[in-house]
């Protein structure tokens, strides 16, 4: 589709004052009172609206290639564009895996035929994930891909040793290593559940929280004697929150991230073996909940990132030991962060768009994404009903797979508009001059 002039009116960028903003040739071309659009040019309502900058996620399972049964990149772009995103960064654990420049130009490739996000390979850090060889790491990084996360996720590069080369090897390149930090010594394949009394009771094997503090704390000190980059996945712990503070204070260069759910959902939930509520890391108890949220709001974990891991029902209907870790997450993210840190007065608009953009942006070497709403920057943007609820029903989301621990709940902020340079990836019950603007 091509790019359409658009004036939105009444709009609140990060939910400041009404104004109008007009975008012309996939970028900002005003902001102000009573702007004139151009001829041609849509004119939509948005009766107060807020607009954001369009989020970027650093850390989406799009499965593709290798397992188009549970998501491929056209499904899970359609559901970041709906969830008010336009860029994904997809995962390396696809099959094959995205350890040579081949595979990762070909996940390119097949994000920009699709078009709704701008869709940003990582690569593997070891080659098939399996943590015994680097990946063809500079291949990867100067391919037309052009990749800057690099990652095993789903598996830890537990070798010290690899984990050390990576990051030197990274280091040229301005790239980042995005490490899941789990010790399979101390939390290997069979733990499924927060150590402690629910996992005892449930009869499941339990993940204690040191199997994560203790690789964030060893990467920590090796990026510190590197001079690297690190980022790390999926933050769970008050522990991890701490040694990650503890880092930032002493000048490493270390950033996080932590998922919605970890940010909502807690280790009770179990109770009732449902295999839904199966991820990884676990759901952890709500002191955690509780560090994680305030580790979000002052800086020490500076970005969301969905995690977002799509499952076809025969991975995921299992008993709840058998099944297949991971939930879904890009339609309901802003939902889960207005409520978990909007609502409770951790963050504002600004910091949501901190969040949820500009620092993902930042850490991903992202350009024209997380960029300031002024004019002549891209129009890379999201339109939101802040005061609007929808209810999560699994069968109207647009990913193949139908695994979210939302589903029946009521979450806030219903993404109106999503645009990606100037042009409407989606647009929902926005009145265009008198007529629904297609998307």
């Amino acid at each position: 589709m091509t790019t359409r002039d658009t004036l939105l009116r009444d709009v609140r960028p990060l939910g400041e004052p009404s104004t109008d903003m007009l975008l012309v040739d996939g970028r900002i071309a005003g902001i102000g009172a009573a702007l004139t659009a151009p001829e041609g040019a849509a004119v939509i309502e948005a009766d107060g609206a807020v607009v954001l900058p369009a989020f970027v996620d650093l850390h989406t399972h799009l499965r593709e290639p290798g397992r188009e049964d549970a998501e491929t990149v056209e499904s899970g772009s359609a559901a970041a564009a709906l969830g008010g995103y336009g860029c994904v960064h997809a995962m390396a654990n696809t099959n094959p895996v995205a350890d040579t420049a081949e595979i990762v130009e070909q996940v390119a490739r097949l994000g920009r035929r699709v078009g709704l996000v701008d869709v940003r390979p990582v690569g593997a850090v070891s080659k098939g994930l399996a943590g015994e060889q680097l990946a063809e790491i500079g291949n990867m990084a100067r391919s037309d891909a052009a990749v800057r996360v690099f990652s095993d996720d789903g598996h830890c590069v537990s070798d010290a040793r690899l984990m050390r080369r990576a990051l030197e090897y990274l280091k040229p390149f301005d790239a980042v290593l995005a490490q899941h930090a789990q010790d399979p010594r101390l939390a290997d394949a069979s733990c499924c559940a927060h150590e402690g009394e629910i996992s005892g009771r449930l009869g499941l094997a339990g993940w204690p929280s040191v199997a994560e503090e203790s690789i964030i704390a060893r990467d920590v000190m090796l990026a510190q004697h590197t001079g690297s980059r690190l980022h790390v996945c999926h933050v769970s712990t008050a522990g991890s929150v701490e040694v990650i503070r503890w880092a930032k204070a002493r000048g490493v260069d270390v950033t996080a991230e932590v998922t919605p759910h970890h940010l909502l959902l807690t280790v009770d939930l179990l109770t009732g073996y449902d295999p839904v509520y199966k991820v990884n890391p676990p759901l952890r108890p709500a002191e955690d909940v509780h560090a994680l949220r305030a580790g979000l709001a002052d800086g020490t974990i500076d970005a969301v990132a969905t995690d977002h891991a799509p499952h076809a029902a025969h991975d995921k209907d299992h008993a709840f030991g058998d099944a297949a870790f991971g939930m879904l997450g890009l339609q309901t993210a802003l939902g889960v962060v207005l409520e978990s840190m909007l609502h409770t007065g951790l963050l504002d608009w600004a910091g949501v768009a901190d969040r949820m953009s500009i620092a993902p942006a930042r850490i991903g070497r992202v350009s024209g994404h997380g960029r300031p709403l002024r004019i002549g920057e891209p129009a890379n943007l999201t339109v939101i009903a802040p005061d609007e609820r929808w209810v999560v029903d699994p069968a109207n989301l647009a990913s193949l797979s139908r695994n979210t621990p939302f589903a029946g709940r009521s979450l806030p902020g219903v993404v109106l508009a999503t645009f990606l340079r100037g042009r409407a990836t989606v647009c929902d019950r926005l009145l265009a001059t008198g007529e629904q603007v297609p998307a």
